[in-house]
Parts: C-alpha cells; structure tokens; sequence
C-alpha cells in the first residue's frame, strides 16, 4: 500500500489532525488511514500553490517533469495497481489499462508543455489594418483547484493536474476520499520527476 498518511503541502509531507479509513474494496475492511485536511492545511496549500505560479517554469522542464512522472508511474506499476485494486474494486486488467491511460496523459501533457503559446490574428486582411500586428499569448492562470472523483481516479486526477502543470500553474489536488491512493502514487510520481514545491 503506501506509508503516506500525510498531507503533502508545499512539497512536505505533513501530519494532519486528523485521518479518514480508506476501505478495501473487495474485503469492505479499512486498508490505510489518510489524512484530512483543516482549512488552516487548505489556506497553506493555495498559498505554496500561488507562490509557485508566480514563477512558472519553462516549458522544457514542464515537458521533462510531465514524461518522467508517467515514465515513474509504469515503473512503479505493481504497487500503483495493488492500490488502485484495494480502493477500487477494478480488476488487475482494468486497473493496468487505466494506468496506461493516465501514462498516455501525461504523456500527451508534455507534449503541449513544448505546444502552448499565442498565435497572430490576421488582422493585416482588413482593409486599413495592413500595417498592424494583433498576437495572443497564452499565460498560466495561477492556482488551479483539481477536485477529483472517486470513479478512475487515477486517469481522471491525470486529466486535471497534467494540463494544469503542462500550461504552468500550480495545482491544489482534492481527492475523492474513497480513492485517495491514485493521487499519492501521482503525486510521488511528480515529486520524483522534479516537479519543485508548491506546484503541486
């Protein structure tokens, strides 16, 4: 399983007040203990979140940390799939399938890492405007708030964070407090990959 109970803030895992059973699915028995949030942990969380997002980093180290993540996590694949079996109750073919997915995601994150930018507008086509120059660019928003579901928590928590930390902002993650193990072994991943405090 895992030996994070801990909430992980600020890139630090902390002991929290207080902790919420995680059930094995199939055996309807507590499997791990995790911990629960205080809204003194949350103010903390969006505070190192909107310290990292005032110096995103370059799209390079995005695309590096985004692949290395979903490189760790298909390294790691036999205890991310004894978690992601215990708290959901997928079988060992669907759980494999859905970490392939979440790899793929990452994956495809990166890639847009290196992608995103502005574009120019043609405004040169109308008439009286063929000396001027219309661009956009596309900046990080700041913090972004990822709620995640309890159904395919791993894909879909990839689907919140990957884009979020590909376009360069910092995450506040929320699991869904039945399925919180996906979102640890991810944010493992991406604490390994070298994604710096705060972002995540």
């Amino acid at each position: 399983m895992t030996d994070r109970s801990g909430l992980f803030i600020d890139g630090q895992w902390r002991t929290p007040a207080e902790h919420s059973a995680v059930f094995d699915k199939y055996l309807r028995t507590p499997a791990c203990e995790v911990g629960i949030a205080s809204e003194m942990d949350v103010a903390d969380a969006v505070a190192a979140a909107e310290r990292g997002a005032t110096a995103p980093l370059p799209p390079a180290e995005r695309h590096d940390v985004l692949t290395r993540a979903a490189d760790l996590l298909l390294a790691r694949q036999d205890a991310v799939l004894a978690a992601y079996v215990t708290e959901t109750g997928f079988t060992q073919a669907d759980a494999r399938g859905e970490l392939e997915r979440t790899a793929s995601v990452l994956r495809l994150c990166a890639g847009e890492a290196l992608r995103l930018a502005g574009e120019e507008i043609p405004v040169a086509a109308t008439p009286g405007s063929e000396n001027r120059l219309a661009f956009t660019m596309r900046i990080p928003v700041g913090v972004v708030a990822a709620v995640a579901p309890f159904n395919a928590p791993l894909s879909t928590v990839a689907h919140k964070i990957g884009p979020a930390i590909a376009a360069g902002n910092g995450v506040v993650l929320k699991p869904a407090e039945q399925t919180p193990l996906s979102s640890i072994a991810l944010v493992e991943a991406f604490t390994d990959a070298g994604l710096p405090a705060g972002f995540l």
